[in-house]
């Protein structure tokens, strides 16, 4: 069996509980055509009244634009995204969703919102408070990441 633990079992306990709770809400979602990348992607769309450029996309949800291509394919397909010609730059297309679209976000929101809310039913009010001042403690101290080189 191949190791992949970290240095820090306190960093192997936080991704293995993400990986575990990410499982767990899309499997929720899954069982009504969905997925979490997915969810992101009509989440990324329905935040802003204007159209998004795939690229402007891809840089939101932190995914490469090949990823966000066949997305967006899939979701085209399916009747839940438009893509148009960007008017000015010819290369570019502009996103956004379409009423199925925002029909079919508002019901993947409400399934991510009860799965998140059985995964951490177990938490009270005060141990929710502390975890989260924890986590926001640990992000704080992270230094920001050095620019990525030029392609």
């Amino acid at each position: 069996m191949v190791d992949i633990r970290s240095s820090d079992v306190l960093v192997d306990d936080l991704f293995r509980t993400t990986v575990r709770l990410r499982t767990y809400v899309d499997a929720q979602l899954h069982c009504h055509g969905l997925s979490v990348s997915r969810l992101r992607l009509l989440r990324a769309l329905s935040t802003t009244d204007e159209p998004l450029r795939m690229r402007d996309l891809g840089d939101a949800l932190g995914v490469a634009a090949r990823t966000v291509t066949s997305l967006v394919d899939a979701l085209e397909r399916e009747g839940l995204v438009e893509r148009r010609r960007h008017p000015t730059d010819r290369r570019a297309y502009l996103l956004k969703l379409t009423d199925l679209g925002r029909t079919t976000h508002a019901r993947a929101e409400d399934i991510d919102r009860a799965a998140l809310a059985t995964a951490t039913a177990s938490l009270g009010g005060e141990q929710r408070t502390l975890l989260l001042e924890l986590l926001a403690k640990l992000r704080e101290s992270v230094p920001d990441a050095p620019p990525a080189p030029a392609d």
